[in-house]
């Protein structure tokens, strides 16, 4: 079904929300009315598609909104979407406001759901947006860079006044069960330690033995970047200070690496990746996923997407090792 013979492409933001979404629905909504298909927003993700929260937009709308971080859609995480009954009727209510093909922005779980409509015959163009870098089927996900970027501020600040004090600063990042973000964090900030769930047998008693090798060496400071998934960072400052008897704090980032205006590169990616997915819907590809693999935005199954199991590669934590000291 069409409403005044114009295809119909819906967009929804699931999940955990990453700087960068409002891009992509920027993109998402310019590309399908300049191709002269309605374009119409589902607010607050797959909640608001079983609560029919659906409303057309037009491109003046969606201007000023590509340096906004955070979604003007809002999201949230469904339960409702975990049961078939969920799941059959968000596609009966897509079929019913005529939906031709759904744009879902978000992480692992929003590609879950997406795959679970295509079933009940909803055509699903997924996008990957998360802060984490956690999805194996992409080398990047919007809002990535954004987060690394906070982060490194964040550190560069703390560096100031661990070196003042003479004290070992504990930052924990976000990037829930996964280190790519403190890895990255680890790297740009110069950090003599990360602690990543990727890599358990790195723990208290090893960060104690590098700042002690630093000490010898003249180092009066040291930096410890610590995932959320590996967790303790307020036991690890604890323990620093028991052990060694120097001055340890805990800076916990939280939900600010989530916020602000998101970054040329995110922007980038969002941009092409929203239209790309559009274009994709006119030409009729069926349950996709628009990645970024080899320098390039291509298309892929959506059930291949899921189904990539990302691996751990060491050589970023080797490398913060060697220039540790």
């Amino acid at each position: 079904m069409a409403a005044n013979g114009k295809q119909r492409i819906a967009v929804l933001t699931s999940g955990g929300d990453a700087p960068g979404m409002n891009a992509v629905i920027r993109a998402v909504v310019r590309t399908g009315v300049n191709n002269g298909y309605g374009v119409f927003g589902i607010k607050r993700g797959y909640d608001g598609l079983l609560s029919a929260d659906i409303e057309e937009i037009n491109s003046r709308e969606v201007k000023d909104i590509i340096h906004r971080g955070g979604t003007i859609l809002r999201t949230a995480r469904c339960q409702g979407m975990m049961t078939e009954d969920g799941q059959r009727k968000a596609a009966e209510i897509a079929k019913v406001f005529g939906i031709g093909t759904l744009i879902v922005i978000g992480g692992d779980g929003t590609f879950k759901g997406g795959l679970a409509l295509s079933k009940f015959g909803v055509n699903v163009i997924a996008i990957p947006a998360t802060i984490d870098l956690d999805m194996a089927c992409t080398e990047y996900t919007i809002g990535f860079d954004t987060a690394v970027n906070t982060g490194m501020d964040s550190i560069n600040k703390l560096r100031d006044t661990s070196s003042s004090h003479e004290r070992c600063s504990v930052v924990e990042v976000m990037g829930r069960d996964a280190g790519y973000l403190a890895l990255w964090c680890g790297m740009a900030g110069g950090a003599e330690e990360v602690l990543i769930p990727e890599s358990p047998e790195t723990n208290t008693e090893a960060v104690i033995e590098q700042i002690i090798r630093n000490r010898s060496k003249g180092k009066k400071h040291n930096l410890v970047v610590v995932a959320e998934g590996f967790g303790g960072s307020i036991a690890l400052s604890k323990e620093i200070e028991r052990v060694l008897g120097i001055e340890a704090r805990t800076t916990i980032l939280g939900h600010l690496q989530r916020g602000g205006s998101p970054t040329a590169l995110d922007r980038m990616h969002a941009s092409f990746m929203g239209c790309i997915a559009v274009k994709a819907a006119i030409a009729g590809e069926k349950n996709k996923a628009v990645v970024f693999k080899g320098g390039k935005h291509v298309l892929i199954d959506l059930a291949e997407a899921i189904d990539c199991k990302k691996t751990y590669d060491p050589a970023m934590y080797e490398t913060i090792k060697t220039l540790a000291v």
